[in-house]
C-alpha cells in the first residue's frame, strides 16, 4: 500500500498535473497568449507549434557560462524555479474539489510563498551573471517583487475571509455553493489579475527584461538549456497562477469530478490568459516608480476595500 502511494505520487509530479503536463499546457499557453495579441493587433500570430520548436531549439544550443559568474548558482536556479512552481501546483484544486496531496489549513499562503521563489531566482539569476545589464534587470525584479506581492496577497485574503478558510479547496468549495457571492469579489479579482501580471513580468509590467533599455535585463547572460528552463519557468507560472485566481475567485471545479472538472480547470485558465492578453496589448510599458507607485497607492486600497467589503457581507451570512 505504502508503494502504491509513493508511485501514485511520483505520477502526479512526473506526468500528471506535474511536470509533463505543466510544460505541455505552459508552452500551450503561451501559444495562446501570443496568437490572442496577434489578434488583437491585426497580425497573423505564430502557429501552434512554435513555443515547442523555440523551446527545443534553445535545448540545442550551446549553454555559456560567463567567466566572472558564481558557476553553481548560475547553473541551478532554473531547476529551483521550476520545483517551486510544480510544487505549488500540487495544493491547488484542480479537476476534482480537494488538492491532490492532503490540504491543511493555510496551504493558500504556501502557494503564494512558493511561487515567489522563482522571483527570487529571477533575482538572483541577474545578480549572479556579473553584467550591468542583468544587475539592473535583477534590481527591477526584487523591486517590483515588493510592489505586486502586497496586493496580491491582500486580494485573497477576502474571499478567504468570506470562506472562513484558508484552505484552496474549502474557498473553491464556498463559492461554488454560493455563485452568487463571486460577483462580489470583482474588485479583488481585478487586483489579482494585475498583480499576475507584474508577477509574470509581462506588459505594461514587463520591466526587469525591457529589451529596449538593458537588452534581456535578468537573462541577458543565460542561454541554451538554462534560458530554456527559465522561459519554461514562466510558461509553467502562468498556468498555477491562473488556477490559484480559478480556486479562489471563480469556485474551482465547482463540485464536478474527472474529465468534466478538467475541461473546467482549463476553460477558466484560458479565460485568465485571454484577460491577461487584453491587458498585454492595451498598455504601454510602465516605469519601476510608475509600478511601485500604482500597487501601492491603487491596487492596495482597492484590495483593503475588498476585505472590508468582505467582512460586511460575512458579518451578515
Amino acid at each position: 500500500m505504502h508503494t502504491d502511494s509513493l508511485l501514485a505520487s511520483a505520477v502526479y509530479l512526473i506526468v500528471f498535473p506535474g511536470f509533463i503536463f505543466l510544460t505541455a499546457y505552459g508552452l500551450f499557453l503561451q501559444w495562446v497568449d501570443r496568437k490572442l495579441c496577434a489578434v488583437m493587433q491585426n497580425r497573423v500570430g505564430p502557429p501552434w507549434y512554435q513555443p515547442t520548436a523555440d523551446f527545443i531549439k534553445l535545448l540545442a544550443k550551446e549553454t555559456i557560462i560567463p567567466d566572472a559568474c558564481d558557476t553553481a548558482i548560475f547553473k541551478v536556479l532554473p531547476y529551483f524555479a521550476i520545483a517551486a512552481v510544480i510544487s505549488a501546483l500540487m495544493l491547488i484544486p484542480l479537476w476534482k474539489t480537494e488538492s491532490l496531496f492532503a490540504p491543511f489549513q493555510g496551504n493558500m499562503v504556501v502557494v503564494v510563498y512558493l511561487l515567489t521563489i522563482p522571483t527570487v531566482t529571477f533575482f538572483l539569476a541577474g545578480w549572479s551573471s556579473a553584467s550591468p545589464y542583468s544587475t539592473v534587470g535583477s534590481m527591477r525584479v526584487l523591486t517590483q517583487l515588493f510592489a505586486y506581492e502586497v496586493p496580491l496577497m491582500l486580494s485573497l485574503i477576502g474571499p478567504a475571509i468570506l470562506a472562513g478558510s484558508w484552505n484552496l479547496s474549502e474557498i473553491s468549495v464556498f463559492f461554488a455553493g454560493r455563485p452568487a457571492l463571486m460577483a462580489a469579489q470583482l474588485i479583488g479579482f481585478l487586483v489579482a489579475i494585475l498583480a499576475l501580471q507584474g508577477k509574470l513580468e509581462r506588459m505594461p509590467f514587463d520591466i526587469p527584461h525591457a529589451k529596449n533599455e538593458i537588452v534581456g535585463g535578468q537573462f541577458t547572460e543565460y542561454s541554451g538549456r538554462l534560458l530554456a528552463y527559465f522561459n519554461l519557468a514562466v510558461d509553467m507560472e502562468l498556468v498555477v497562477g491562473a488556477a490559484l485566481l480559478s480556486a479562489v475567485f471563480l469556485g474551482g471545479a465547482w463540485g464536478l469530478y474527472g474529465a468534466a472538472g478538467l475541461a473546467l480547470f482549463l476553460a477558466k485558465t484560458l479565460a485568465v490568459t485571454f484577460l491577461l492578453a487584453l491587458l498585454k496589448v492595451l498598455m504601454a510599458r510602465l516605469r519601476i516608480e510608475q509600478m511601485v507607485n500604482f500597487c501601492w497607492k491603487i491596487l492596495a486600497p482597492m484590495a483593503m476595500a475588498q476585505i472590508l467589503l468582505d467582512i460586511v457581507i460575512k458579518s451578515r451570512l
